[in-house]
């Protein structure tokens, strides 16, 4: 009992502070936000070869000598020189990320990473998207696919990395390149459409609660929540379900016309080495092993659009990460005295 008063006590002192804490950010944020608006985002670029020479130059330093050093030194400048005096043309490649959510939040970066690249790209680049998505709403990834489909129409060599996961809207996106790459274990397919809801309508009859839906239009509603559903409204359900199912299918189809889409697009996933035999990837590697390829004879560019964070948006972060610290140190608390 001693240790239950104990813990009670020490959790309301500590919810209490934080909660006063919040109070106080989220008045200030509100304060201050008031009458602005968002800031403009910021378009970041930076050169990866340095990264790849970065890493070299750190491995060469600890390995070699100092006089395999300046020798190495020595051969590099006169290589350097050289290549002032002719000038070495070499391709460019561009390289953007996409980690999705359910509601393919990062397409407002990637549409303004695209815009930028249309008015600088030419057909002898490369664009390298390196994506990680399980899927979301349909409506969500249809306008992000619609952006890679723009890099598609100005003529301009797509590829896809997937290092991990493309599956649903994640491979909608993935199909559009011209290149699919990915490695031995990631997960793709799940060429689908999946809706689902509870109806809690039974327990409300149960208790003599009723509930109206009222609508204007014969299928403005089919299935509801509250509601009592019909076997018209699941069919009229089930109809705009495979509809959608179809144009996912032919919008694979239209960019990957070599997949027997009737057996691909049944909502299976497939690791990356059976999703080569389905013809859903041309390639097994990693990002890495790629992008450290292309580097050699490449001038590799990181472009990325940083979303300004208002004061509010920060504030809820902070406070996310506030809470994320009381549970962990409650919870060492706990289990610190469970084992005493």
């Amino acid at each position: 009992m001693e240790f239950l008063a104990d813990y009670a006590s020490f959790l309301a002192k500590t919810v209490t502070l934080v909660v006063a804490i919040l109070l106080v950010l989220v008045t200030i944020a509100a304060l201050r936000g008031k009458g602005r608006r968002r800031s403009a985002g910021q378009l970041q670029v930076s050169k990866m070869n340095d990264f790849y020479k970065g890493l070299r130059d750190k491995l060469e330093q600890s390995l070699l000598s100092k006089d395999q050093l300046k020798a190495l030194h020595k051969q590099q400048s006169k290589a350097e020189k050289k290549l002032k005096k002719q000038p070495e043309e070499k391709p460019r490649v561009f390289v953007l990320d996409f980690e999705g959510d359910i509601k393919a939040s990062a397409t407002e970066s990637l549409r303004h990473e695209i815009t930028a690249l249309l008015t600088l790209a030419t057909p002898e680049d490369e664009v390298v998207l390196r994506l990680e998505s399980g899927g979301g709403m349909v409506h969500s990834y249809g306008l992000a696919s619609s952006q890679l489909a723009r890099i598609r129409q100005a003529g301009i060599p797509l590829t896809i990395c997937i290092d991990k996961v493309a599956a649903s809207g994640g491979y909608m996106m993935a199909c559009i390149g011209q290149k699919i790459i990915s490695s031995p274990f990631a997960i793709l397919g799940s060429i689908g459409v999946v809706a689902q809801l509870p109806n809690v309508n039974r327990l409300l009859k149960k208790h003599d609660i009723d509930y109206e839906v009222l609508t204007a239009g014969e299928y403005k509603r089919t299935l509801t929540v509250f509601g009592e559903n019909t076997e018209k409204g699941r069919e009229k359900f089930q109809q705009d379900l495979d509809i959608t199912h179809q144009l996912f299918k032919n919008f694979v189809a239209q960019y990957r016309p070599q997949l027997a889409i009737d057996d691909v697009a049944t909502g299976e996933v497939w690791l990356g080495v059976a999703a080569v035999e389905k013809q859903l990837v041309d390639e097994l590697k990693t990002s890495d092993e790629y992008l450290s390829d292309r580097a050699k004879d490449a001038h590799l560019y990181h472009v990325h659009y940083a979303q300004r964070k208002s004061l509010q948006e920060r504030v809820g972060i902070a406070a996310s990460v506030s809470a994320e610290h009381v549970v962990d140190s409650v919870w060492r608390r706990l289990t610190q005295r469970s084992f005493w």
